[in-house]
């Protein structure tokens, strides 16, 4: 494997997902709140004159101190719809040097619903995230 992976840093942690499922990455500005969803979703904002729902990754993942320290996000598109992943970081461009594979010991029950297992890098281990699993939020376990 040797793909490139978009590195990512939440709460702490280096994770990656797959470079080909990145739009673009973007600093938000305005972000505004939709009333009665979830708190994972921390609302709606624009980029080139497109709708995209902003998801809290932290949040999502259940890992949240509930303080935001970056308005980055890595834009993606699920099902033909656009979301913005409010991240700690966009650390870089890494390329693969493994399969993901699992991690003795879990990765930590937070991160086991959204983490497919450790990939090596170029730049050192990473934790891969199922982007599907992650815009689902926490929700998606008590259904």
């Amino acid at each position: 494997m040797n793909d490139l992976l978009v590195m990512l840093i939440i709460d702490g942690r280096r994770v990656a997902i797959p470079a080909v499922e990145v739009k673009s990455v973007i600093e938000l500005e305005e972000v505004y709140p939709v009333p009665r969803s979830p708190d994972f979703v921390a609302g709606l904002t624009a980029m080139r004159s497109q709708s995209l729902t902003v998801i809290d990754s932290r949040l999502a993942i259940g890992v949240s101190d509930g303080r935001r320290t970056c308005q980055r996000a890595a834009v993606i598109e699920v099902e033909d719809h656009l979301y913005a992943l409010l991240v700690d970081e966009v650390a870089d461009i890494a390329e693969a040097q493994s399969d993901p594979s699992p991690v003795a010991g879990g990765f930590g029950a937070a991160w086991q619903r959204v983490a497919t297992g450790m990939v090596e890098t170029d730049q050192g281990p990473a934790l891969m995230i199922d982007i599907a699993k992650l815009i689902e939020g926490p929700l998606a376990d008590a259904a």
